[in-house]
Parts: C-alpha cells; sequence; structure tokens
C-alpha cells in the first residue's frame, strides 16, 4: 500500500495466529504472534503486549521451546503491569510451572536468574558486628550505630571529627596517614572505595531492599546469601574455593537462612542476612539464593495459613522454583580529572568485597542510672560498666567528646576521688568533711594542680583515659566505674555524643584501633543563676600591709520554675580558686548561716579577696590552683577533689578555648604599646568562684536531696561576669558606609576604667570630729590618703589638693572647707608599693562635708603621657564636724 497501516498489519496477524491456534498450526500460530509483536513493543500498549507475551509464552511451552517460554512469562512480570491482580496470580502460576520443567531438564547447571522479586542494588547496606544487647532495667546500653537508624550527614561528620581528634592524640600529635574513619555499616553514602575490613567470628550483616511489583504477594523461602571464599593461609599458599550454598562447607563461613520471607502487593521489604566468618581472607558476597513462590489458592494474604499444601512452614506453597539473583553496585561517578569529567566513568564500590582479618577485642558500654534529665549545674553520679565480650585483651581505653565540661571519671590519683558512698550524710557526690561550728567564716585553703585532672598546658581535654584497673580489660571481663555527670549550663535538650576508643594489647597491621559510639540525650531545666562583680577594697590593709584585698559579691538568684518539683535551693558552699586570689572570709553572713532561695529569690553575699602569700605562689607551678571553701553548712565540701574540681577545670578550659579579645595597637612606638599592656594589666584578675548548692525535690511524696555547682570565671575588676552564657542582642541594622575611615588603626589610649585601676586611693579619717569652735575658730582634722600603686611598673603620680569645679553647686558643698600645707605632692611608687600622705583639712562651720576632692594624676615613670586616674572613692568621704 501507498501508505503502510503498521497496526491494522499487527491485529490482522494476531487474528491470524488465533485461527492458526484453534486448527491446531502451533508452529504458524507462534509465527503470527512474534511478527504482531514485532509492532506492538515499546509503543506502551501494556495490556496488548501481557496478551501476545502469555499467548507466545503457551505456544513456545507446547512446541518444547522452553527457554523462549520462560523468556515470554518473564516479560509479562517484570514490566509494570496494568493487570488484575486475578490475572497476575495466573501469569505467576504459569511461569513457575513453565520454569520447575525447565529446570527439571538440567538440575545440575547452574542456578537460573529469578526476575522477582526486584532488588534495589544501590540500597543494599552491609553492617559489620554483632547487634548490642539492648538495655536491661538500670543498665542502658551504648547506642553504638545499628542499621535501624538513618544516615545523618553531619551526624557521621562529628563522628569523624572526634575519632581524628583521639588517633591524633594517641600518635603524638599527628594523624597516621594510612589512617581511615572506621565504618561500622555501608551504604550508599559511605566511601566505598576501598575493601571494608571484619573481623574473624564476628557476623556480617547484609541489607537487601527487596520490592514485589505484582499485586499478588510472594513467597521467598530458604532465603540466604551467595558468596565466595579465598582463604589466606599464613603457609603462603591461595586455594580459591567457590561455595554457593551453606551445605557445601560451613568450616569457613558460616551463613543465616531465612526460611519464610512473605513479600506483600506492591510492598518494599528488607531482608537482613548474616555470615559468620570463620577463616580469615577474601570474601566476595555476589548475590542471594532462593526459592520464589506465591501462596496457594488465594491472592491475599489473610487467613491463608490453614490451607493445605505442599510446604511445612506458617505458609502453603503452591509452587516454587529454586534460583539466584546477582548484586550488583554501580560505584560514584567519577569526576577528578579532565578524562574522567569528558567521559562517563565510575568508581569501585566494594561493600560487598571485605577482607576478614584476625581476631579483635570487641568492647561493650553499659550506663546504669544513667539520668534523663537534669537541673542546670546539677551533679550526678552514675556507673559505666564495660564489658570485653571477644577472646582477646583490650587496651589503652579513651572517650573523647565535644563537651567534656559534662563529665568525669574522677582525678589521676585515689586521693582526690571520693568513695562510694562518700561520708555525707545525704550520700553526696562529693568529698566531704563535717566541719565545727568555728569555721564558718574564714576559708578552709587546699590546693590542687589541673595536671591531676587532665587539663594541662598542651593536653586535649575532649580526650579522656579511661582509669580500667592494670589499664587492661581481659577476655570476658567487666569493670563498673564511677562517672560523675554535670547538668549543662543552658536549658533544653541536649545530645551528646562519646566515642570511645580502645586498642588489643597485640598489634595487628590491618586494624589499629576500634571504637563505640554512644549519643546521651539529657533534658536540663533551670536551676540557679549566679552573677558576680569584684572590685578594689579601699579599707585598711589586711595584717600583712599589703594592699591586695578585693571584695567579691556575689548575687545567686533562683530561676527555677518549679516544674522539677523543687521546693528551694540551700546554698551550702562558695569556693573560690584561682593562682593568685583566695577567698579569707565572707563579710555578710547572717546568724542562721543557711542561704536558703525560694522560688524567684535572690541571695546576696559579700567575700574578702586576699592574694596568696608570695612564698605560696613561688611554690606553684603554672598549673596549681589555690582552692578556699567558705562553708554555710554543717559539712564542707572539699573543692580540690572529684568531681567539683574536675567540673570546675573543664569549663576553666572552654572558657580558654574561647579566643581572646585581643587589642591589636599599631603605634610608632612600642614602649606605647607596653605601657598600654601595663596599665591594662592591673584591671585584670584571675578569680574564679564555684557556688555549690543543694536542691530539695519533692518527687512521688518523697523527698530528694540534689547538688550541683555553677561556676563563674571573673577576668576583670568591676565587671560582672555570668554562671551561663549570656544571650547576645542581635546588633541593630546600620546603613553601609562607602568611603574609607580616616584613621584604621585602634586607639592606643586605656579605657576609663583602665586607669582608675593603675593607683588605688583610699582616705582614712574620723567619721565625726568635735571641735570647740568658741574657743578656736579653726578646725585642723588630721586625714590620711593612703595611695597603692597595683601595676608592676614603678608609677610618678601627682596628687592635687585643689578643688577642680567652679560651679555654684560645687563651690556650696566643697567651699567651706580647705586643705591646708601643700596643695600639689609628686611622688614616685615603685611596684606595687603603698605610700601614706598625712594631709590636714581646716574647717570653719560645723556641718557634713565631702573629703574626696583631691584628684590623683599618674603615669609610668618613662612614659610621657599622663594619665587622670578616674576617683574610685565615688562614693563621697563624709565626715561630720560638730562644736562642742
Amino acid at each position: 500500500m501507498k501508505s503502510p497501516m503498521v497496526r491494522k498489519y499487527a491485529f490482522h496477524m494476531i487474528l491470524a495466529g488465533h485461527r492458526f491456534s484453534k486448527a491446531g498450526q502451533k508452529k504458524h500460530a507462534l509465527r503470527c504472534y512474534c511478527q504482531a509483536m514485532q509492532v506492538y513493543k515499546g509503543k506502551g500498549w501494556s495490556l496488548a503486549e501481557d496478551h501476545i507475551n502469555f499467548t507466545i509464552g503457551r505456544q513456545s511451552y507446547t512446541l518444547r521451546q522452553l527457554d523462549n517460554a520462560v523468556s515470554a512469562f518473564r516479560h509479562i512480570l517484570i514490566n509494570e503491569s496494568k493487570q488484575s491482580a486475578a490475572q497476575q496470580g495466573s501469569f505467576l502460576r504459569e511461569y513457575l510451572y513453565v520454569y520447575k520443567n525447565v529446570s527439571q531438564l538440567s538440575p545440575d547447571g547452574p542456578l537460573p536468574q529469578l526476575p522477582l522479586p526486584y532488588i534495589n542494588s544501590s540500597a543494599t547496606r552491609v553492617f559489620f558486628g554483632h547487634d548490642r544487647r539492648p538495655a536491661d532495667g538500670e543498665k542502658q546500653a551504648a547506642t553504638h550505630i545499628s542499621l535501624d537508624q538513618e544516615y545523618d550527614f553531619e551526624s557521621s561528620q562529628q563522628w569523624e571529627e572526634l575519632e581524628e581528634e583521639v588517633v591524633a592524640l594517641v600518635n603524638k600529635g599527628v594523624i597516621p596517614s594510612s589512617f581511615h574513619p572506621t565504618q561500622y555499616c555501608l551504604n550508599s553514602y559511605s566511601d566505598n572505595s576501598r575493601f571494608p575490613l571484619a573481623v574473624v567470628e564476628e557476623p556480617i550483616t547484609v541489607e537487601v531492599a527487596f520490592r514485589n511489583p505484582l499485586k499478588v504477594p510472594l513467597l521467598l523461602t530458604d532465603l540466604s546469601l551467595l558468596w565466595k571464599f579465598q582463604p589466606k593461609d599464613f603457609s603462603g599458599e591461595d586455594n580459591e574455593e567457590v561455595k554457593e550454598l551453606v551445605t557445601s562447607e560451613p568450616e569457613m563461613i558460616g551463613s543465616e537462612v531465612i526460611s519464610e520471607f512473605l513479600i506483600n502487593s506492591e510492598e518494599s521489604k528488607v531482608a537482613r542476612l548474616k555470615l559468620f566468618p570463620h577463616h580469615i581472607g577474601e570474601l566476595h558476597i555476589l548475590g542471594v539464593v532462593y526459592n520464589l513462590g506465591t501462596i496457594q489458592g488465594s491472592v491475599t494474604v489473610d487467613g491463608i495459613g490453614g490451607l493445605p499444601g505442599c510446604h511445612t512452614g506458617k505458609y502453603s506453597l503452591s509452587m516454587s522454583v529454586r534460583g539466584r539473583q546477582d548484586l550488583e553496585i554501580q560505584g560514584p561517578r567519577l569526576n577528578n580529572t579532565k578524562e574522567e569529567k569528558t567521559s562517563i566513568k565510575y568508581g569501585p564500590d566494594r561493600r560487598l568485597d571485605p577482607i576478614i582479618t584476625e581476631e579483635m577485642p570487641l568492647l561493650e558500654v553499659f550506663f546504669i542510672h544513667f539520668p534523663t534529665g537534669l537541673l542546670c549545674g546539677e551533679t550526678r553520679k552514675a556507673y559505666v560498666e564495660f564489658v570485653n565480650v571477644s577472646k582477646c585483651p583490650l587496651t589503652g581505653l579513651k572517650v573523647v567528646s565535644k563537651r567534656p565540661e559534662f563529665f568525669t571519671f574522677g582525678g589521676n590519683t585515689a586521693v582526690l576521688t571520693p568513695l562510694s558512698p562518700s561520708a555525707s550524710e545525704n550520700c553526696s557526690a562529693y568529698k566531704t568533711v563535717v566541719t565545727d561550728s568555728t569555721s564558718m567564716c574564714t576559708a578552709l585553703t587546699s590546693s590542687a594542680s589541673s595536671v591531676d585532672f587532665g587539663i594541662g598546658i598542651g593536653s586535649q581535654p575532649e580526650v579522656i583515659p579511661v582509669p580500667l584497673p592494670d589499664t587492661v580489660l581481659l577476655p570476658g571481663a567487666s569493670v563498673q566505674l564511677p562517672m560523675w555527670l554535670r547538668g549543662p549550663d543552658e536549658e533544653g535538650v541536649h545530645e551528646i555524643n562519646f566515642l570511645f576508643y580502645y586498642e588489643s594489647v597485640k598489634k595487628q597491621p590491618k586494624i589499629r584501633h576500634r571504637i563505640l559510639r554512644h549519643t546521651a540525650v539529657i533534658c536540663t531545666s533551670r536551676s540557679l543563676n549566679v552573677r558576680a562583680t569584684v572590685c578594689r577594697s579601699n579599707s585598711l590593709e589586711d595584717e600583712e600591709g599589703r594592699g591586695g584585698n578585693m571584695l567579691l559579691f556575689v548575687d545567686v538568684e533562683n530561676i527555677n520554675t518549679s516544674e522539677a518539683g523543687v521546693k528551694e535551693f540551700h546554698i551550702v558552699q562558695v569556693s573560690s580558686s584561682s593562682k593568685h586570689w583566695k577567698l579569707q572570709k565572707s563579710v555578710n553572713l547572717s546568724e542562721n548561716k543557711d542561704a536558703k532561695l525560694a522560688s524567684r529569690e535572690k541571695g546576696k553575699f559579700c567575700f574578702k579577696a586576699i592574694q596568696c602569700k608570695e612564698k605560696e605562689v613561688a611554690s606553684q607551678s603554672s598549673e596549681k590552683y589555690t582552692f578556699a571553701d567558705i562553708i554555710f553548712g554543717n559539712e564542707q565540701i572539699i573543692s580540690s577533689a572529684s568531681p567539683c574540681a574536675d567540673f570546675f577545670y573543664r569549663s576553666l578550659s572552654s572558657e580558654l578555648k574561647k579566643p581572646q579579645a585581643q587589642s591589636s595597637v599599631h603605634t610608632e612606638k612600642q614602649s606605647m604599646e607596653d605601657a598600654v599592656k601595663l596599665i591594662q594589666k592591673c584591671s585584670e584578675v584571675d578569680l574564679n568562684i564555684v557556688v555549690l548548692w543543694k536542691a530539695y525535690v519533692v518527687e512521688d511524696s518523697k523527698q530528694l536531696i540534689l547538688e550541683g555547682q555553677h561556676h563563674v570565671i571573673l577576668r576583670t575588676i568591676g565587671k560582672e561576669a555570668f554562671s551561663y552564657p549570656q544571650k547576645q542582642e542581635p546588633p541593630e541594622m546600620e546603613l553601609l558606609k562607602f568611603f574609607r575611615p580616616e584613621n584604621t588603626t585602634v586607639s592606643s589610649r586605656p579605657s576609663v576604667e583602665q586607669y582608675s585601676n593603675l593607683i588605688k586611693t583610699s582616705l582614712h579619717y574620723p567619721e565625726s570630729f568635735n571641735h570647740p569652735f568658741h574657743q578656736k575658730s579653726l578646725c585642723l582634722v588630721p586625714v590620711t590618703l593612703l595611695l597603692s600603686n597595683c601595676s608592676k611598673a614603678d608609677v610618678d603620680v601627682i596628687v592635687d589638693l585643689r578643688h577642680k569645679t567652679t560651679s555654684p553647686e560645687a563651690l556650696e558643698i566643697h567651699g567651706s572647707f580647705t586643705w591646708l600645707g601643700q596643695t600639689q605632692y609628686k611622688l614616685q611608687l615603685k611596684s606595687e608599693e603603698i605610700h601614706t600622705l598625712q594631709l590636714k583639712a581646716c574647717f570653719v562651720h560645723t556641718g557634713v562635708y565631702n573629703l574626696g576632692t583631691p584628684r590623683v594624676f599618674a603615669k609610668l615613670s618613662d612614659q610621657v603621657t599622663v594619665f587622670e586616674t578616674s576617683q574610685q572613692n565615688s562614693m563621697p568621704a563624709l565626715i561630720i564636724i560638730n562644736n562642742v
């Protein structure tokens, strides 16, 4: 014909095939259908295709062309079929029947490839290691890693960083070139370019993702993995053994068989299959082998179990055939070199080719009495059980975490670590001593070195060695160690990652170390807020005649919202820890000595702090801290022991890691910079406060006593410091400025507060003075002006007694008295020297006067610039003059 009618031709061929079939002309019928199939194939007419394929399959079978029959039935099943469930069921039964006949012809041949169910090869996951034991009563097993966890890129990055940190520490700060992060679970996101390492006698679990495209349930029986193993003998001979079934030789590799695996209609389902390697060598997982069948007599799955059938399991099989499917995974697309970018190349994916290595230790970790909720700053004692479930000893156990301030295993020496429970009446987690009533006001001092708590110069506070007895855990042995926890300072839910690192006693060439992960989830609720300020004391100097006294003001507020059932907080002790300062006594201790804070109440405390004696400081190394305890209860918590000192040092280490604000000063003269630094140093202080408290909680009509501690790190005189991080207010938006600032250098002048800390001034005089004005009209009062040099350099001081202000209001106040004698004094004070000036104030009337008028100017002796030190005694120095 001029324009060929292709569809009409195909339709007539189908009709002819039908006629030939009725007439018994089987070969003609098959030829007609095959010719029609050429037209219909791939046009999307799926129902027509199914009908033609079904007929070709039947005709081929009757002509004993079994391979063609299998191929035709296979096409019906693997295409996305639009047939009804009953029709699909009959197609499947027909296919299984034909397939069975084919396989009976060659029973010894290789296993045929089965078309169903679909396998998503790229979703195959491989997991190395045992399934962890779940929680048992008070014991909570480490979460580690399992096939039930979803993959999370950020979290896997964090775990890699933790592992790198501990490996670097073990290898003296350098990560070895051969190091690769440990991967216990391989999936499509992991790096599968290297052969994974599995350990002999530890199971390998392969998760295979099946999908049933039919509306008929599929039943897989005797499902197991297909593998090839190449044992490595130490004699140096390699003999490759190909084993396909469990029945061959399970001595090398044991294999788990799933007797029945049902996949419902159009369902996706994963099967987890295990292999148990008993020998070292190279393993290649090839695919899965199973019997494919369907459930007898019914399309649906409900109420099947009772039907009679040939299968003895839970379901009755109508018919089944044995076959295999291979797992072939395409690696990632390569995109590094120009050649790879211009062509399509894929890298290797070796997740199914593990190398079986020699045995390694295997650690299991259990947490006992581990809390899920804490108050902010609350300390709690829990226990950790370490169990070695392998046949070889483990050593070098360490734990690494990004939140080292959350937990501790105690100090390095037994002296520092309290017993369990301690000598306290409340079974406190702290090391306590019952005190007598005389030691209430003055501080009890002790000292400790940060090195004893694993925080020294150059150490990694995030990596903590676990104090195993004899540093080795033998096969089958378990050990329970105390672990102290402290609730994070910010309220909310915290996920804290722990990574346990351990090695084998016998060094392995392939695997250097192993890891175990745990994620603890802790919910914290608000407790106390502590704010503290330190300022120089203007009082007469202490007994030793040194001018280094300071006053410490501490405000403690109960910000708990009582949702945790907290009745009240008791402040039981305030301790200081510093290299140069210590608390000496409490200034405002009330009579009842018990600082109770109900909800939303605030308590104020004031303490006197003094510098440590020179000999104390000299004998101490730079890592030694002096602890001073001021006790409000009847028990002293020894703050220089675990866990109090641990948590203090850990909070300090996280504070020290923050970048310090460096004052970058660009001036011509280096000496100017030094001068500024010296002046700034005068207003710096290193005093750290630990506030220890107890909270009384009612829970289930029982009263519990919780305890905890808050830390305040004081760096600057006069600046308020807080126990919890303050929320930064976002800066207001500003218009963009499109011009270059003229002066880009930072101002080299210290702030007013820093000048005022260079020289400390203090006036000493009688509070009231009686004078007979009718006998003598001038009243002279002796006044002592104390000048104290707070810096380490020589300072030139000018004291000017002339009144500065000229306003009439000020003259009314000051004008009625004058200073007699010299109006200006020039002095030089040596490093940290104290100098007294004897002055005379002259009064002509009775009244109340403010003596705080002397102006003090200071400069470093080798500098030109003079700084005026702002008046520290901004409190008016009032004197009352009486007439008698």
